[in-house]
């Protein structure tokens, strides 16, 4: 096994541009960029790659130095967090401002930290017109890099000084896939307090503010000889209550770390009643194509006997028979209660969005199936069920061939769809199931 992918990352004061910078680097836009200061709170984990060399780099909030807000304070801990992790740090300063002393004191806390420090002056957009960056010298942290988070120009330079300070990675002995597990739901359902506990440490700011997590937080860790990376993602409200801005591009990346993720923990309030939103999530999350793990947290809140969490489920599958095969899990974020039986399902899941079905047991599948119950007429005609493999895995995707596309029904689709389940065991799991039309004297 090879030695876990370097850490690099970047600090500043608020709006220098360190998220435009991520954002460049990482090849997208995973860090939210709006002109004002305090929009990145946590730390945001993304991968780069330079001149062959691939590494986490690392967005953090910006660094107000000794204000007392409680949530101020807790950034402040994010950004020594990151430091404390990094393998190399890039400490952004504006290069239009020149040196102020909130520079200084992260100056100073770098030198005392021993990492590696490349001093990057951003918004020298006229470089090499404009030298502004000369006159950061007085920091004490070597060369000062000039660049254009905004245009690009400099980046080049800046990322080789950075690959120059990264340990050596040995080769991998095999390529392993780092599956994506993401935690989702409404705003202030725990979603980040419960990354938190499952992770061990304080990896994203908690707070009882709802909508404190506004970016989706990759975290990479390591669990039962797996890499894994968890996605603290920020809450999803109902489409016309997200606001414009800042609001709307959190909901956006959720979006998207659903899309990428190989299965979803859906946290659900347990002391409230189940909200359409949560099952319209829920949903949203399948037909991505992603697994599915129900999570009721604050479950240490709950007055229960042997047979409560049994009542719940029902009650919340019977709102939602989509959901009748997605597990469910009944965990407290506060006590640590069961936070790890929830990422067991989510592998578990995982393996199952893996699995391939030979196609001769596919086949037999079909013909039980068939057996127990015929496809419909369709215009006079009968429906006959030719032929079926598995063409695609995550999600797991079967191909039917029919005499009569049309034919099948929605209801007889589903149908078969239940018989996959029973027969293969994909709890959490979307199916997919595509039709083909062929001759019968070409089977």
């Amino acid at each position: 096994m090879s030695a876990p992918l370097p850490v690099v990352a970047i600090v500043g004061r608020p709006n220098v541009g360190k998220s435009t910078f991520f954002n460049r680097v990482i090849g997208g836009r995973r860090a939210i960029v709006e002109d004002r200061p305090g929009v990145t709170r946590d730390r945001n984990f993304g991968q780069a790659e330079w001149a062959g060399r691939p590494f986490w780099l690392v967005d953090t909030g910006g660094f107000v130095g000794e204000d007392v807000d409680p949530l101020a304070v807790a950034v402040r801990d994010q950004i020594m967090a990151a430091i404390g992790e990094a393998d190399a740090v890039v400490f952004m300063v504006d290069g239009r401002d020149g040196p102020t002393a909130g520079d200084e004191r992260i100056a100073e806390t770098l030198r005392a930290s021993g990492r590696p420090v490349i001093l990057l002056v951003n918004k020298l957009d006229r470089h090499p017109e404009e030298d502004a960056q000369h006159d950061f010298w007085g920091l004490g942290l070597g060369d000062p890099l000039p660049v254009s988070s905004a245009s690009g120009r400099g980046s080049g330079d800046v990322l080789d000084a950075v690959v120059a300070h990264l340990p050596e990675r040995a080769p991998p002995e095999e390529e392993e896939e780092i599956l994506h597990v993401a935690v989702i739901g409404r705003p202030n359902v725990g979603k980040s307090s419960f990354a938190n506990k499952l992770l061990g440490e304080a990896r994203t700011v908690v707070s009882d503010i709802p909508g404190t997590t506004r970016d989706s937080i990759d975290t990479p860790f390591r669990y039962d000889g797996r890499d894994l990376v968890l996605v603290d993602t920020a809450g999803l409200r109902r489409q016309a209550r997200v606001k414009e801005g800042v609001e709307y591009y959190s909901a956006l990346r959720t979006e998207r770390a659903i899309a990428r993720a190989a299965v979803c923990l859906l946290l659900i309030d347990a002391t409230e009643e189940v909200h359409v939103q949560d099952l319209r999530i829920a949903e949203r999350t399948l037909e991505e194509g992603c697994g599915l793990v129900l999570v009721a947290n604050k479950w240490d809140l709950i007055e229960k006997d042997d047979a409560t969490s049994a009542a719940y489920e029902r009650h919340v599958k019977e709102r939602a028979p989509s959901l009748a095969h997605v597990p469910m899990v009944f965990v407290s974020a506060l006590t640590g209660q069961r936070v790890r039986k929830a990422l067991d399902a989510a592998l578990a899941v995982a393996d199952r969005r893996a699995r391939r079905v030979a196609t001769p047991e596919v086949n037999d599948v079909i013909g039980d199936l068939k057996r127990r119950l015929q496809p419909p007429h369709h215009h006079g005609r009968q429906v006959k069920l030719l032929y079926a493999t598995q063409a695609g895995v995550r999600p797991p995707t079967f191909v039917i061939f029919t005499n009569e596309p049309k034919g099948l029904t929605r209801n007889y689709l589903r149908y078969l769809l239940n018989g996959f389940r029973r027969a293969w065991g994909f709890e959490g799991v979307p199916l997919r199931l595509l039709v083909r039309g062929r001759r019968e004297d070409a089977a």
